[in-house]
């Protein structure tokens, strides 16, 4: 995930300081200079960092940080609040019109993934924003490109607008305009060829486009991976275009983040949205301060109650909890429980956003294959057995052992962790009222190897 070297070196940083028995302006000092050294190893452009640097120093020091009396968590909030700002802190959301349609010019390097995102802004405007969206084929250069974002497009019911390869850019604007007016779209997207920054023909098409249309937003999909370039990319398109916003792609990949933090710094142009993986699901609104809490090992608690919202079915979700505390949940409803938990990503992303412990990629790995195995022995099962475990005698787990591939005291420990889970669901009801968690708790996170 991007930041995660970093947020591992600032994390350190604040441990050892906590550490301190007072702060003084000299261990500050080495602070602010390891702090400096993580910030230019994530790629952040030197003269951000240089005046990052000077503002929480400057702050630190106007707050009497020196003073407090507890100093480290002074100095936490001062740097969660220049990263705050530095990301674009404040309102960056998109504007939506309220009488007419927002139109929105998509524009983007070359092979930077820009359809695919003209998809993903239009899925998460229709499904999460619920807009009524037309998508405008604007690609009229690069083989393939319209079929590519009618698939792609046909995948989310949404439509598009295209007159082919071999009509004018700027008219097939003009025109997806005239028909989102005239069929009451919320809003209209509109692709456009990918280019290279000094190709000045498509950039004058570009700078046609935006005068016929007059669009509301001019989105720049850059690459999170493409470090500082990512930063020249979107000067070079500010200076012709001036942008209004950033899509910021593959947060999720191994960027060290420098381009996030700089972008906004150095261009003025907020990151309005964020990609954080390849399914059309994967874009999301941009929000600095989440951001600076995921950076300072915080987690995300508020992205993750919107995945829940989005991902998890709430009639299911309510049906199970209500089972749960009356302790009466079989093993289908733990089944259940399982799948809907996949559906809020990795194991890793979870904890990161609970702000909880980093694991290896092989811990993961090790309770995906236990998770995996779990499913397997209760799809074993028949659904009579499912549903009355206590029916399970030793004949039984045989049977289940060997169409799972698993040995029969695989089969028990489902089960043993299975009747833990029970029994403290039933005393659930008392440790909520006392604000505790039964011990335990954690699902089948102890169970133990499989073979």
């Amino acid at each position: 995930m991007a930041f995660e070297n970093l947020t591992e070196k600032i994390s350190r940083i604040f441990k050892k300081i906590r550490g301190q028995a007072r702060l003084t302006e000299s261990n500050m000092d080495e602070m602010l200079k390891e702090i400096r050294v993580a910030l230019l190893e994530a790629d952040v452009n030197y003269k951000v960092v240089k005046e990052f640097i000077n503002n929480v120093k400057e702050k630190s020091l106007g707050q009497d940080v020196l003073t407090k009396l507890n100093p480290g968590q002074m100095i936490t909030k001062i740097v969660h609040d220049e990263l705050e700002d530095l990301l674009g802190g404040g309102e960056n959301e998109i504007k939506y019109q309220n009488n007419r349609p927002t139109v929105i010019l998509l524009v983007g390097l070359q092979g930077s993934g820009k359809t695919t995102s003209a998809g993903k802004l239009a899925y998460l405007m229709k499904n999460k924003l619920h807009k009524k969206v037309l998508i405008a084929a604007g690609d009229v250069y690069r083989p393939a490109a319209v079929d590519q974002l009618q698939q792609i497009a046909k995948s989310i019911d949404v439509p598009v607008f295209s007159k082919g390869t071999n009509v004018s850019p700027v008219l097939i604007a003009k025109e997806a305009k005239e028909m989102a007016f005239n069929d009451h779209y919320d809003v209209l997207i509109i692709d456009t060829a990918g280019r290279i920054a000094i190709d000045e023909p498509l950039m004058k098409e570009l700078d046609e486009i935006k005068k016929e249309v007059n669009p509301d937003e001019i989105l720049l999909l850059v690459d999170a991976m493409s470090g500082q370039d990512a930063v020249n990319v979107a000067k070079s398109f500010n200076d012709l275009l001036s942008l209004t916003g950033i899509i910021m792609s593959k947060l999720d990949g191994d960027a060290r983040g420098g381009a996030a933090l700089s972008i906004r710094h150095m261009t003025g142009v907020p990151i309005k949205f964020s990609g954080v993986g390849e399914k059309v699901s994967d874009l999301d609104v941009f929000h600095a301060d989440r951001m600076a809490d995921r950076i300072l090992g915080m987690g995300d608690v508020m992205t993750l109650v919107e995945k829940v919202q989005d991902e998890i079915d709430e009639k299911e979700a309510k049906k199970a909890a209500n089972k749960m505390m009356s302790g009466k949940f079989d093993l289908n409803d733990l089944l259940s429980q399982m799948k809907q938990t996949k559906k809020l990503g990795s194991l890793s992303g979870i904890l990161a956003a609970l702000g909880g412990p980093k694991i290896t990629p092989e811990q993961e790995a090790a309770a995906e294959r236990e998770m995996k195995n779990v499913e397997t022995i209760i799809n074993s099962m028949t659904p009579e057995e499912r549903s009355n475990p206590d029916i399970l005698k030793y004949s039984r787990k045989i049977r289940i052992a060997n169409g799972s591939g698993k040995q029969v005291s695989d089969v028990n420990r489902v089960l043993k962790k299975y009747e833990q889970m029970k029994e403290m669901s039933k005393r659930m009801e008392s440790y909520k009222k006392s604000g505790k968690l039964p011990p335990g708790l954690g699902g089948f996170g102890g169970m133990g190897g499989f073979r």
